[in-house]
């Protein structure tokens, strides 16, 4: 069995500043790089890192950052067989800034990943009955995402998104097609119309989420840990105190983390603790893919921590 995700495939061009620019202002930078991104990409990066056999469904266009991101995500261990090149547009392209604190601005050009539609679709659709979950992002065409959440709602696979880019008007008959959802503060915010800062006010808008028809919400408050909450159960996980240098794919790292447990038959409790860790460990290192961890580091990292269910504090509303 696997996991199969579906979205964007990105080229990330990042430059480093001590500081990001308001509007209007030029900066001297730092440093520059190229690496391999998109919030699909990520995740299915994050998952074959961490051991899980992970099929990635998407389009890149016919140029050379497509043939470097196709290679790039064959090289991390990701099934590449259902990636669509092409001809008629170039591939999606990510514009980041990062500042020391690890803080970043982002422009994405989305190029082939706007193109995704129905006919991507259905060459998932021949995935599903051999998959356990469906990770779905934004970066691609709305309809196209409540498409393959209703494929997948027809072969009863566990339906997990990540609502990023952050947008206010998600249609309402997505909600009930997904089992987990996992926005941070801002993204959280856009979708309950209210701002989300803090404990207390992520468990308010994982009740409008519950109420919605999503049957798990995780809400990710960056530094200060992720709230959980389901019909039956609600708990905080604190955040991994690590140095981070940039905060670029955590949330990518997060949902492999997550789901990379879920399939290996952990709880949730557990599987929002590798979330977690995932995401901790990619804020300590630059760039997208370059930053999510393999299984050994995982491991490690989890182990010289002594994680276990006293990382879980209940909660009682």
């Amino acid at each position: 069995m696997s996991i199969i995700v579906f979205g964007s495939i990105n080229i990330d061009l990042v430059a480093t500043a001590p500081r990001l620019p308001v509007a209007g202002e030029t900066l001297l930078g730092e440093d520059f790089f190229k690496v391999s991104g998109g919030k699909g990409a990520n995740q299915a990066v994050a998952l074959a890192k961490l051991g899980i056999h992970t099929q990635m469904v998407g389009r890149v266009g016919a140029d050379d950052f497509g043939v470097e991101l196709i290679n790039n995500l064959q090289a991390s261990g990701v099934q590449i067989g259902n990636i669509f090149v092409d001809e008629t547009v170039s591939s999606g392209v990510a514009i980041i800034a990062v500042n020391h604190a690890g803080e970043n601005q982002i422009i994405v050009i989305p190029g082939a990943n706007g193109c995704v539609n129905q006919e991507d679709v259905e060459r998932l659709s021949y995935l599903l009955p051999e998959a356990t979950a469906l990770l779905l992002q934004l970066e691609i065409p709305i309809a196209a995402v409540v498409a393959a959440a209703k494929a997948a709602r027809k072969t009863k696979i566990t339906v997990i998104l990540d609502p990023a880019p952050a947008q206010s008007d998600l249609p309402d008959e997505l909600y009930p097609l997904v089992d987990i959802i996992t926005p941070n503060e801002v993204e959280a915010s856009q979708l309950v119309g209210f701002a989300v800062d803090g404990e207390e006010l992520a468990a308010k808008a994982a009740g409008v989420l519950l109420q919605r028809g999503v049957k798990c919400a995780i809400v990710k408050l960056g530094a200060k840990g992720v709230f959980c909450a389901t019909a039956e159960e609600k708990f905080f996980v604190p955040a991994f105190p690590v140095h981070a240098v940039d905060t670029v794919a955590a949330g990518d790292a997060f949902n492999g983390g997550l789901t990379a447990a879920l399939v290996e038959g952990l709880s949730l409790h557990q599987a929002v603790v590798w979330g977690a860790a995932a995401g901790a460990l990619a804020t300590t290192k630059p760039g997208a893919q370059t930053s999510l961890p393999d299984r050994f580091t995982f491991d490690a990292f989890l182990r010289e921590r002594a994680v276990g269910s006293g990382e879980i504090r209940e909660i009682h509303l």
